[in-house]
């Protein structure tokens, strides 16, 4: 009897292994993730729009309708990134991602930021540089720290009616996505 309680719980013991390898693996061998969808978009060190999904076709990057997107990706090996413009007065957010997917910073127009979004994205030895003064950044850059070389920025709009969708997204086309001279 013993002998047997022994097995069960040695077998429950390695299911439970066997299930907890499994589960936190797979997302390292997706293949299909939110990175490798917004790095086919080529929108390294410049915007892209995402189109807006319509009614009934799939909806991949589970794209809320009524926002307008813009998505650009920074590569921080070859300097700190900076995402720069001028936002509508209607809300609007910004986020910036690693490549797992993970929000590494995000803010709203509603945390006091306004209109202007000057946002600096630095890894930790730019950072350093900076501490340092030995990087030339304009006054007001709201400077984001990563642990990782490879992010995307994300700003979203929300227009206040779907008819000034057009000039909305007009205006996330004019954001400036750059890597900052050093």
């Amino acid at each position: 009897m013993a002998r047997t309680a022994l097995y069960a719980a040695a077998g429950l013991l390695l299911g439970l292994i066997i299930h907890l390898i499994v589960i936190l693996t797979l997302p390292a061998l997706a293949d299909n993730t939110v990175y490798e969808r917004i790095s086919a978009l080529d929108a390294v060190n410049k915007i892209a729009l995402l189109p807006a999904p319509k009614p009934g076709e799939a909806n991949p990057l589970k794209l809320d309708p009524d926002m307008a997107y813009a998505v650009c990706r920074l590569d921080l090996s070859s300097g700190p990134g900076e995402v720069t413009g001028t936002l509508p007065v209607a809300f609007w957010s910004v986020a910036v991602y690693d490549r797992a997917g993970t929000v590494l910073y995000s803010t709203t127009n509603r945390d006091g930021i306004g209109q202007a979004l000057d946002l600096g994205i630095f890894d930790a030895a730019q950072t350093r540089l900076l501490a340092e003064q030995k990087i030339d950044i304009a006054p007001g850059l709201l400077i984001v720290e990563t642990r990782t070389d490879d992010v995307f920025v994300i700003v979203r709009l929300a227009p206040p009616h779907p008819s000034m969708r057009d000039r909305y997204e007009a205006q996330l086309q004019r954001l400036a996505c750059r890597n900052i001279a050093i």
